[in-house]
Order: C-alpha cells, then sequence, then structure tokens
C-alpha cells in the first residue's frame, strides 16, 4: 500500500489491487495515526482534538473505518 496526502485528505493506492482509495481529512488522520503505531485510543484522541465530535462519536467513526479498509484488505488488525 502506499498513500499521497493532497489538500482534502489522502489518496491510498492498494498495489496488489490496483485500486485507488481517496480518504477524508479526518479519515486521513486516523489512518495517519494508525500507520505510526498509535492505538486506536490514541486515534480517537487525535480525532476529538482536531474536529468537535465526542469521544463516542469519534469511537464509532473510528471503528467503522477501520471495519471497511478491513473488508478492503488494506489492514490486518
Amino acid at each position: 500500500m502506499s498513500s499521497t496526502e493532497t489538500e482534502f485528505g489522502l489518496v491510498v493506492l492498494d498495489e496488489r489491487t490496483g485500486r485507488y482509495w481517496q480518504l477524508t481529512s479526518s479519515a486521513a488522520l486516523v489512518v495517519s495515526a494508525l500507520a505510526r503505531g498509535d492505538s486506536v485510543d490514541e486515534a480517537v484522541t487525535a480525532l476529538t482534538d482536531r474536529y468537535e465530535v465526542t469521544p463516542e462519536r469519534a469511537r464509532q467513526d473510528v471503528d467503522a473505518l477501520i471495519g471497511k479498509l478491513r473488508s478492503a484488505g488494506l489492514v490486518a488488525r
């Protein structure tokens, strides 16, 4: 997998399939946190620190994003 930041977020290339994924800036924040080894809880905190979102909603969003990335085969955890 390779990625590049854009003014709108992050574009990820699944090198196995050639499929591109465009992530919003909030999703990019989460993916970047997880890619550098942060925990899910730390990714949630990063969201609540940057955006006006409750911890509960941020956790739901992070869990949903991880689920979509897993389904796409982009993450293993």
